[in-house]
């Protein structure tokens, strides 16, 4: 029995570059992500909490949605302005060539 394990042996193959990602990439990604599903949340929310009161002045369900579409247009600015880091970002990387 050999005593070496099989993760003590170097593999030769093709080395990996790891690049990363662009300046604004991520925050592009989740202002997307928060502008799609925060409305969407904003009605589930605003529909579990149920009709309310008859003689009230907000429903519970107008009040969810409001709340979410004003979380995702806040998701569209932060998208926007990932977009314009990552729009910078390749500007300046053909600028260097």
């Amino acid at each position: 029995m050999s005593t070496q394990s099989s993760n003590d042996t170097a593999q030769t193959g093709r080395p990996v570059y790891l690049e990363p990602t662009a300046p604004g990439f991520w925050t592009t990604l989740c202002g997307a992500v928060l502008a799609v599903l925060a409305p969407l949340f904003g009605f589930l929310i605003g529909s579990t909490m149920g009709t309310g009161e008859t003689d009230s002045v907000i429903n519970p369900l107008f009040m969810g949605l409001f709340i979410g579409v004003i979380i995702g247009g806040v998701g569209v600015a932060i998208a926007l302005l990932g977009g314009v880091r990552l729009y910078r970002a390749s500007q300046n990387k053909q600028g260097d060539n």
